[in-house]
């Protein structure tokens, strides 16, 4: 990989292939020296990375094509660049660019009626992250404790669940459930320069980024403290500011009896059969956090048991899920035997279910979607319904869910005949019925004749996740492990997993493996416009880029 490099003349002709093995290859070299423990050699490859001219490639192509926000403003007021702006901007992008301040965007929370505030970078700033989070990543991934799983690589919140249920499946634990308050807007600026420990240039582009400023409106505001949420390197600052609480918590105790502690994102569980231990958590825990000027959300932050009754709660919720285990025996679970029944043996069994807030939330947007489309064509209202009923339902899938799919289904049901009824309040309901609702193999279904159908909640099948092993992270360049992974996916729509497993994980335009930072589109080989069927054997999975270029290549033959 040469620095100096004359880019093509092109952006459609760049061999993207080639540059992005050629950026995994020092990413690799990266992650082993870190591991290995010689910065100088870390920092040397870094400093090459940023220099080369494929990551500025890949760091211009994350961010104006790959990336979900890309067609959001920053305060030059620039959303998008055409192909030839992406290539001047590759050729001038380096760590001494100019810093611009962020612009303020309120989204709102879910769940709640608050606001959060997200600063969105310029484009030119975007593509400078993400070149520096190309050579940051791989070396902070040779470090990161194994339970960690926010904003990291081939980690989920699956894996999060899976870690506290093989921590408390054979023994009951009380739990230290807590919550960072505001986690990315008050992370100390030193302490967090000082973690980093990165060379002087990058660490003075990286405290230019956290001091830029934010323009809300006509209004600028100084940021003296915290990570900007919006910006491409902040989740990843963010996790390095928070690495080393695990072993705060686990200081002292012998390696079988530590407190385990669970950390996704800002939200996190420590779990020990011991309540002194816990209570000894929670206070390293708060003094740990004043250091990096951040402290736990009093409001969210509790002490429970996972089996017993503890300050009047039994189990917590974490990520959606209520973690609770129950007691078992003859008067709970009938005479038959304790052969495969190992709750038996054990007293207990641990159950994970999506949370009562989690329903209420689901049912909510499911109510919100049927009353504004109260006119609306029956197909449309499928068409609103069907990806929210999906993704949910993916999401709870790996835990015991069945029963509550049942109950939400039937709650979708109620809505959907009130909808239907109040659609033509003077037709008898046995008519009403036909017009909105077909018989078939499962029993009567929301659809339109010979057309779009609702998908039924308990249509999702519920499979067990298998936790990520340890420290395993995706820069081991283990491509068999992580295409597994990925394809097991439970989030997954079952579509692409079985494209992904036809493909054998390879994207058929540029030939690499996809991973689990790869935004991934269903292709038709032969567009429908020119008489491509809508069917498996014209579909084919691309990346998201490679999409994009497929579709411009079309366009100029058409």
């Amino acid at each position: 990989m040469t620095t100096g490099q004359t880019p093509i003349d092109a952006w459609q002709d760049i061999p993207w292939k080639r540059y992005e093995r050629n950026v995994f290859r020092l990413q690799k070299r990266i992650y082993q020296a870190s591991q290995r423990g010689n910065v100088k050699a870390v920092h040397r490859l870094q400093r090459l990375l940023m220099k080369s001219w494929s990551a500025r490639c890949l760091a211009v192509r994350r961010v104006t094509q790959d990336n979900q926000g890309k067609k959001t403003a920053g305060v030059d007021g620039v959303k998008a660049l055409t192909q030839p702006q992406r290539l001047t901007l590759s050729r001038k992008l380096s760590l001494a660019g100019e810093v611009k301040p962020l612009r303020r965007v309120w989204i709102p929370k879910p769940g709640s009626t608050e606001k959060r505030g997200l600063g969105i970078p310029t484009l030119e700033n975007r593509a400078t992250q993400a070149l520096a989070k190309l050579a940051l990543e791989p070396e902070w991934e040779a470090h990161f404790e194994p339970n960690s799983y926010g904003f990291r690589p081939g980690r989920s919140a699956h894996d999060a669940i899976e870690a506290i249920h093989s921590s408390i499946q054979k023994q009951p634990k009380y739990v230290l459930d807590a919550d960072i308050a505001k986690c990315f807007d008050r992370i100390n600026h030193q302490a967090l320069l000082n973690k980093l420990g990165t060379y002087p240039t990058l660490r003075r582009v990286i405290k230019a980024w956290l001091q830029a400023g934010v323009l809300d409106g006509d209004k600028f505001c100084l940021t003296s403290e915290g990570t900007p949420q919006g910006g491409v390197i902040s989740p990843l600052l963010a996790n390095i500011a928070l690495h080393g609480l695990e072993a705060v918590v686990a200081q002292g105790y012998p390696q079988r009896k530590q407190p385990r502690l669970v950390r996704y994102a800002d939200d996190l569980v420590v779990l020990h059969e011991d309540l002194a231990a816990i209570e000894q958590a929670q206070e390293r825990i708060k003094t740990w956090l004043t250091e990096l000027g951040l402290e736990l959300k009093s409001s969210k932050t509790r002490i429970t048991h996972t089996l017993h009754e503890h300050d009047g709660a039994v189990g917590f919720d974490f990520l959606g899920f209520n973690v609770r285990q129950y007691p078992v025996g003859q008067t709970h679970s009938g005479k038959k035997g304790r052969k495969g029944r190992p709750s038996l043996l054990l007293g207990f069994k641990t159950i994970i279910r999506p949370s009562q807030e989690a329903q209420r939330r689901h049912l909510a947007s499911i109510r919100e979607i049927i009353h504004s489309h109260r006119t609306a064509p029956q197909a449309a209202l499928i068409e609103h319904l069907n990806p929210i009923i999906r993704g949910w339902t993916a999401y709870f899938s790996t835990k015991v869910a069945k029963k509550v799919f049942r109950k939400l289904e039937h709650q979708t049901f109620l809505k959907l005949r009130r909808w239907a009824f109040r659609r033509h309040p003077h037709k008898p309901r046995r008519w009403i019925v036909k017009k909105y609702w077909r018989l078939e193999y499962r029993g009567w279904t929301f659809g339109v004749k010979d057309g779009a159908r609702l998908y039924h909640h308990s249509d999702r099948p519920v499979r067990r996740h298998v936790k990520v092993q340890g420290n395993r992270s995706p820069y081991d360049g283990d491509w068999a492990y992580w295409g597994a992974r990925l394809g097991a996916h439970p989030e997954l729509p079952i579509r692409v997993a079985i494209l992904l497993k036809r493909q054998k994980g390879r994207c058929p335009r540029c030939g690499l493996h996809f991973t689990a930072e790869d935004l991934l589109e269903i292709d038709h080989i032969v567009p429908t416009a020119c008489g491509g069927k809508d069917e498996y054997a014209n579909w084919q999975l691309l990346h998201r880029h490679c999409h994009d270029w497929k579709t411009a290549k079309e366009a100029l033959t058409a």
